[in-house]
């Protein structure tokens, strides 16, 4: 084909997608809500390639993250903005203190982390553990979100970090990071689907294959960079 006519193409597409976004935003097109980019997150429903700008929307909108937040099952009190350290502000915060499973304690969260945990909990780590143990995970077990640090661009720093080191299936068998993650066993197996899914899920996931610092957890993010390790 002619480049003059791929040039052609290429434009009438983009012109079409312009088009069709604009006709989404006036309400001139209806689709499911989980196919329009403007209408809210429901976690319920499962990610698509819309999920990330949805939980990128909320980020600033206490009204929007509220709305979004009611589609989950996190128990959770607002947090009102404040900067409880010099040089780590909380914004859009609320404290978890419930969700679906237990937890080992409540965690401060930016909204969009909060989400993001509840999408990976509901979508990610409960299949998961169906798809290994045929039973749910019943506990997660982490070390803290929120933590004034003086690394360069931790979000920790602004509770948009969440540290995962094991989980207590219904059984009450104990999974755990550190010691389980080698090998090919069931527990092994099943912290690698852990992985994929928090990689989906969070736009930051880094693990003991990172380095020796994250030997013994998960470390998931809301940053402005991706990145699986």
């Amino acid at each position: 084909m002619p480049i003059r006519a791929i040039g052609r193409l290429l434009l009438l597409s983009g012109l079409l997608a312009v088009a069709a976004l604009v006709a989404l935003w006036r309400g001139w097109l209806e689709v499911a809500p989980r196919f329009d980019p403007w209408a809210p997150l429901d976690v319920r429903e499962a990610p698509n390639l819309l999920t990330g700008f949805k939980l990128w929307r909320l980020r600033d909108d206490r009204e929007l993250c509220e709305q979004v937040l009611a589609t989950s099952q996190l128990r959770f009190d607002r947090l009102a903005d404040s900067t409880p350290h010099p040089g780590c502000p909380l914004h859009n915060a609320l404290r978890v203190h419930g969700a679906p499973l237990g937890l080992s304690n409540s965690f401060t969260a930016t909204c969009s982390l909060a989400l993001s945990f509840a999408l990976f909990e509901r979508h990610g780590l409960q299949p998961a553990a169906q798809a290994v143990f045929g039973q749910p995970v019943k506990r997660l077990e982490h070390v803290g979100s929120f933590a004034c640090r003086s690394i360069a661009g931790s979000q920790h720093s602004y509770a948009n970090a969440l540290d995962i080191v094991g989980f207590r299936l219904a059984d009450g068998r104990r999974i755990s990071v550190l010691r389980d993650r080698s090998g090919e066993g069931d527990e092994a197996r099943f912290l690698r689907l852990v992985r994929e899914a928090a990689c989906d899920s969070f736009n930051v996931t880094l693990g003991p294959d990172y380095n020796a610092a994250h030997r013994d957890h998960f470390h998931v993010d809301m940053g402005l960079w991706r990145m699986c390790s």
